[in-house]
């Protein structure tokens, strides 16, 4: 509430979270929107509106608390597939207070152990051909209570109790989601409910997004991008999420035109995946206002076919403990800023630091650190990881930027892949950016590997177009394009580069490839 003093200047009066945003999402479309389609299968073409995804949410609840005593607080991880019922148990939880731990079904039993040992749930939901990983979860946690996502979606039908409070505040841990640990064991960050929310006033800002938007989303929901590039900030807007349980081009094609998507998100592979089918002349996708790209810059042909699509390209930059939505480069500049992540979003503060601790200028390399209320919350039960990545508010991304004249922005590359050749600091990102313009090179990854003259020089991995691409033509081109001491000394050729969930290239596995030759 507003006070004014004795001295007139006006003060915002201290109120309780809930009194700074409604948070029941789901009851306030219920009330406007109740017909409207909020989540639609992609597979099956099932769905729930507002108002069935809201009823859904409260006997879930109910069924939680009374079944399995799940109270303010607690954690349900999950291993599952993209399903409405999983959508409807992020919401459950949500009326409960608990927390969602969405955990990747496509580790070994060893690493979930690690995952549920560390968070330490009083309820598991799996889908059942994922129950083998979970075999030997008893012995760890003798207590824990096990049950399939598809027992949760018919109770969620027939529960005859409904749960109609709304206990999280925004303080609230809304889901731990797991780091991959390419640099050790995978750390829980936390998303707070104001994270959440923040990143979708970020977003809706950004992208404009209304009630009248539709997408079609195929990231897993172990991954922050499965929730939270679209999925809930689409929620948060009354907008249509239809979902896909893995990536099919042809599929979201499709859908994409059938239900008059408005709005496309990719990574470059997926977007090249698409661009090559048979289906991408065809379809109409007159519907989609732009496609929303991130996990590295998408090559100029590849841009330039979409925009011949009608399609417009806005690159992104974002990470799972800040955002996800941080970056945004207006589509009118995709051609001409290529490869530029653009300017922070909305709320969202930033500054580009030495490793002393000074604020660079304008096209000086340094660690990007980000502030602003989307940041999380730390790393589950591990106050020095976060100690060391949040500062004074301010979170250091371990990513290497450098911002122009204009104040776009551009990767450099991770902190950890910049490597020193010869005294001389070198970015992997700049490397790969080069070798992509070949018009002979699908995809290109470079790491740094030990040398006995120079420390360290480049090793460069490249998918080309044809097999009559040699290593002596693609280091020509290099040293026309980069200084010396910038030229990868080794290049291999490789069919695929190896890929994560979320489609970025996975530098850990080049790293063990090229120590292990």
């Amino acid at each position: 509430m507003l006070t004014i003093d004795s001295q007139s200047s006006l003060h915002l009066a201290p109120t309780s979270p809930n009194d700074i945003v409604e948070m029941d999402w789901l009851k306030k479309w219920y009330q406007y929107a109740p017909t409207k389609v909020a989540i639609q299968d992609g597979q099956t073409g099932a769905c729930f509106t507002y108002e069935e995804l809201y009823l859904r949410s409260c006997r879930g609840a109910a069924f939680l608390q009374k079944t399995y005593a799940i109270e303010h607080g607690d954690r349900v991880s999950v291993l599952a597939l993209n399903d409405l019922s999983y959508v409807v148990l992020f919401f459950a939880l949500q009326r409960l207070g608990a927390t969602l731990v969405p955990v990747n079904y496509r580790l070994t039993s060893r690493e979930v152990n690690h995952i549920i040992d560390d968070c330490k749930p009083k309820l598991v939901i799996r889908d059942n051909e994922f129950a083998p990983i979970l075999n030997e979860l008893t012995w760890h946690c003798p207590q824990l209570a096990l049950t399939g996502i598809e027992s949760f979606g018919a109770a969620t039908e027939n529960y005859p109790q409904s749960f109609l409070d709304y206990n999280a505040t925004m303080p609230d841990t809304a889901m731990i989601i797991y780091t991959s640990g390419t640099t050790g064991a995978p750390k829980g960050a936390m998303i707070s409910h104001q994270m959440i929310f923040w990143n979708s006033i970020n977003t809706t800002l950004r992208l404009n997004i209304s009630q009248n938007d539709c997408t079609v989303i195929f990231l897993p929901f172990f991954h922050t991008g499965g929730w939270n590039v679209l999925t809930t900030p689409f929620l948060h807007r009354g907008a249509k999420v239809v979902f896909l349980n893995k990536f099919d081009g042809d599929g979201i094609l499709r859908l994409s035109q059938d239900e008059q998507a408005t709005l496309l998100f990719g990574v470059p592979t997926t977007m090249d995946m698409m661009a090559q089918s048979p289906l991408f002349d065809a379809v109409d996708l007159s519907h989609i206002r732009y496609a929303v790209v991130g996990g590295e810059p998408m090559p100029l042909p590849l841009i330039e076919k979409w925009h011949a699509k009608g399609i417009p390209i806005r690159q992104g930059y974002g990470l799972t403990e800040f955002g996800p939505n941080v970056f945004s480069l207006n589509e009118e500049d995709a051609i001409r800023k290529i490869g530029s992540i653009g300017f922070p979003n909305f709320y969202v503060q930033t500054k580009i630091m030495d490793e002393s601790g000074n604020e660079l200028k304008e096209n000086e390399i340094g660690e990007l650190w980000l502030r602003g209320p989307m940041c999380m919350t730390g790393y589950w039960h591990n106050p020095k990881a976060t100690a060391s990545t949040i500062q004074d508010g301010w979170l250091a991304t371990g990513d290497l930027v450098y911002k122009d004249a204009e104040g776009y922005h551009y990767i450099a590359g991770r902190k950890k892949d910049m490597y020193k050749s010869g005294g001389e600091n070198v970015y992997p990102a700049e490397l790969e950016q080069v070798l992509r313009r070949h018009p002979g090179i699908v995809e290109a990854a470079v790491i740094g590997v030990p040398d006995e003259k120079w420390g360290e020089v480049g090793k460069a991995f490249v998918v080309s177009k044809n097999k009559d691409l040699t290593s002596d033509d693609v280091r020509e081109y290099c040293i026309k394009n980069l200084a010396k001491f910038k030229v990868p000394k080794y290049f291999e050729f490789l069919d695929t580069l190896p890929k994560g969930d979320s489609g970025k290239i996975l530098k850990r596995a080049l790293m063990d490839r090229a120590l292990s030759n």
